[in-house]
């Protein structure tokens, strides 16, 4: 069979991204122009500042792209975009761009889901092998997901309200920790001792997840001592917050892992990236005698290579979009 070329491109945030993914697994080429820098001078992602940088780097990041590669343009098989979920203005660049190359160039375009391009990571380099349980945990998603075979999802549970990547970076804020938070509170945990007793969120036998509690008594604690003129142990309420809010997926996956029998279990989204999720994670897997598989980091975070894997297969489907294709700012996995 001839191998395809997918030219994938990533704009849902502040990184723009653009990848040539073949069959699925390989990255031959990939380019990842980030503005955390620009953006930390806010506290966070300026959504107007970040579809303008996309504008000015995107054609630069393609030139990029294509130098790594003996690929040209002609070569590639289909454009692969980011549609959903994400900043609107970001993700109409990107969605621009791509009809813009397909139609030059007469090339099927494919429109992939954001989060599902997280889940494929784990294809890159990795065959997946189904069934399997999906943990994905990013700044705005928390869920847990059976997948069956490719593109067949059935939700299980999901957050009630604030996703495990928007507690990291709301708890950050109230640490003092600069943009972006999730690194920032995982350094700080290093130094610290899991001292504070903060409350567990959902302790009930459902696989739902939920951080606004355990956000909002970190935020009033704080704010409390400081009223009382109290010595704050950062580092500790660092470490403290962060075994809670893992060990609330863990408890979770756990109790999926033994109600389900799956014995195959990929963790996706840009908190994978985090070292001691990473470790305990892998702890309750092997405890149930279960496979895990987490991207590489660089695949971690938002990249135009997962992009290209999930396109993959809607190519061998002919699940192909029109020119009328727009974004959306908000979607699930399913």
């Amino acid at each position: 069979m001839k191998d395809i070329n997918i030219l994938a491109i990533e704009t849902s945030c502040d990184e723009t991204s653009i990848a040539i993914v073949k069959n699925g697994i390989t990255v031959e080429s990939m380019t990842i122009s980030t503005q955390m820098q620009t953006h930390a001078l806010y506290g966070g992602v300026v959504p107007e500042i970040a579809s303008r940088m996309h504008t000015e780097n995107i054609t630069i990041v393609l030139e990029e792209t294509l130098k790594k590669t003996s690929l040209k343009i002609s070569d590639i098989d289909a454009i692969a975009v980011t549609y959903t979920p994400g900043l609107l203005g970001s993700l109409l660049v990107g969605i621009e761009f791509a009809k813009t190359l397909a139609y030059i160039y007469n090339k099927p375009l494919i429109k992939v889901n954001h989060l599902i391009g997280h889940i494929y990571a784990n294809a890159i380099n990795n065959k997946l092998k189904f069934p399997l349980l999906a943990l994905v945990v990013s700044g705005g998603h928390t869920e847990l997901v059976i997948m069956e075979d490719d593109y067949k999802f059935r939700l299980l549970g999901a957050t009630l309200d604030d996703a495990i990547g928007e507690a990291y970076d709301k708890v950050a804020r109230i640490l003092n920790i600069p943009y972006p938070g999730g690194p920032g509170i995982e350094k700080l945990a290093l130094n610290g001792s899991i001292t504070y007793n903060l409350p567990k969120p959902v302790l009930d036998n459902s696989y739902n997840f939920s951080y606004s509690g355990l956000k909002s008594y970190i935020i009033n604690l704080v704010h409390n001592e400081k009223q009382r003129e109290n010595e704050i142990r950062y580092a500790d309420l660092a470490a403290s917050f962060q075994f809670v809010a893992v060990d609330e997926l863990v408890r979770k996956l756990d109790l999926a892992l033994k109600n389900t029998k799956i014995k195959n279990v990929i963790v996706a989204g840009g908190v994978s990236a985090n070292r001691y999720l990473r470790k305990k994670i892998s702890e309750v897997a092997t405890k149930n005698n279960a496979q895990v598989t987490i991207p590489e980091l660089i695949y971690c975070t938002d990249n135009a290579a997962m992009i290209g894997a999930a396109a993959y297969p809607l190519f061998l489907k002919g699940d192909f979009a029109d020119y009328s294709l727009n974004g959306e700012s908000q979607a699930n996995i399913c």
